[in-house]
């Protein structure tokens, strides 16, 4: 296998795991697929992928993360959580990285949680809370993965109208 053939296939390997970090939130996905595409475009000498279909790449990155932040946050905010319920969510998500697939899921709603009754509210109610932060993540997670698709869609035309 020569050197070019090696960077395709660890672009491909990137992308591919790019793709699953949009779901498992231990991965940062889309920034991973846009490595893979960016070394892609680098291994073709950037024929087929240029600097405008980069930057569109980058863009929608770029978008991703703030589409995750913004999706988490309204989910917390929409079930009336407090500053403690977002902190708790934070750690509570970075936290369940630990317990594989179990502590991902649970982690931000716990977290929110327990922030929440660290403020003063039953159960009850800071479980409404974690349910809605955990919701945000969801819909957060269902953006990513539109986005993840925009770019692949464009990365192929680039490759293959050229």
């Amino acid at each position: 296998m020569d050197n070019i053939s090696l960077y395709y296939a660890i672009a491909g390997v990137l992308i591919v795991v790019g793709l699953l970090g949009t779901v498992l939130p231990v991965l940062p996905g889309l920034p991973v697929m846009f490595a893979g595409m960016l070394l892609a475009a680098w291994a073709g000498d950037f024929q087929h992928i240029g600097g405008g279909t980069l930057a569109a790449l980058g863009f929608l990155v770029l978008l991703s993360i703030a589409v995750d932040l913004a999706a988490s946050i309204y989910g917390a905010q929409r079930s009336g959580a407090s500053r403690k319920g977002l902190w708790g969510a934070g750690i509570g998500g970075f936290a369940g990285i630990f317990f594989g697939i179990p502590g991902l899921l649970a982690g931000p709603f716990l977290g929110a949680s327990l922030g929440e009754m660290a403020h003063g509210r039953a159960w009850q109610d800071a479980s409404k809370v974690g349910l809605g932060t955990w919701l945000g993540l969801l819909l957060g997670a269902l953006l990513k993965l539109m986005l993840a698709f925009w770019m692949l869609v464009l990365f192929a035309l680039a490759i293959w109208v050229y």
